[in-house]
């Protein structure tokens, strides 16, 4: 049985995939941010670090994708839904505001193919890991479940 989710959940959520994506920048300012410096307004601090208003996008991005997994995965919205079409779905979602974010706010030059050649594959790889990070979460948590009921056989047998 799932517990009741509150906007602390929620707001958890947020803060676990902005810090996320504030690592990984941070990474990439260290590591591309001076030969990118002219290239993209997200580095144009070179290696000192994301400027403040990338940090506030990178933000409302974040509470834009919570946003998005929870109509795509509450079932009191979409109830018939298989889980696989859910999830193309949100992430064509996640994909289509985050180019709506590189487009309006200039994260990258639009007109180029390589940086969205890198903004897919640095997508691409950050789903793979949370989805397996995802699953080692779920079959632990089975594991504890299925030992509970192991138990609470046992347990019931013994009576």
């Amino acid at each position: 049985m799932e517990k009741k989710k509150t906007v602390f959940d929620y707001l958890a959520q947020v803060f676990t995939i902005f810090g996320f994506a504030m690592m990984v920048m941070n990474v990439f300012c260290l590591v591309f941010g001076d030969s990118a410096k002219e290239f993209s307004a997200m580095y144009e601090l070179g290696s000192q670090g994301i400027p403040v208003n990338i940090a506030f996008q990178f933000f409302c991005v974040s509470i834009l994708i919570v946003s998005v997994r929870f109509v795509f995965f509450t079932d009191g919205i979409i109830k018939k839904m298989p889980v696989w079409l859910r999830t193309i779905n949100m992430l064509a979602a996640i994909v289509i505001i985050i180019a709506a974010f590189v487009i309006v706010f200039h994260w990258f030059p639009t007109d180029l193919w390589q940086p969205w050649v890198m903004f897919f594959v640095c997508f691409g790889l950050s789903f793979l890991g949370s989805y397996f990070v995802m699953r080692i979460k779920e079959n632990t948590e089975n594991k504890k479940m299925e030992e509970a009921l192991r138990r609470l056989k046992e347990k019931g047998d013994k009576k």
